[in-house]
């Protein structure tokens, strides 16, 4: 058991490292969006994106929905955080 909680520990941290890229990434979203003029929230893009994961889900065995809700979780923080960058320059 000890063997097998440690590989679940290091999957963790990996997926961690994951969610900092895709947080840079974010990063990087706002500044393009702020200077195209486009608004955080595009709601054909966070449709797409939750359609691509419950594929990945399905293709792996694995519950559509719970990825579809933790998914929709992390899309709204990204829109949040996207939002703070955006609107950072007003008052």
């Amino acid at each position: 058991m000890p063997r097998l909680r440690a590989r679940i520990d290091a999957l963790d941290a990996q997926l961690m490292d994951l969610m900092a890229d895709r947080h840079a990434l974010i990063d990087r979203a706002a500044a393009i969006k702020a200077g195209i003029g486009l608004p955080a929230r595009i709601p054909d893009r966070v449709e797409e994106v939750v359609a691509n994961i419950r594929r990945h889900a399905r293709d792996r065995g694995l519950d559509p929905d719970l990825y579809d809700a933790l998914w929709r979780m992390l899309i709204e923080a990204a829109i949040a955080q996207e939002e703070r960058l955006l609107n950072k320059d007003l008052p």
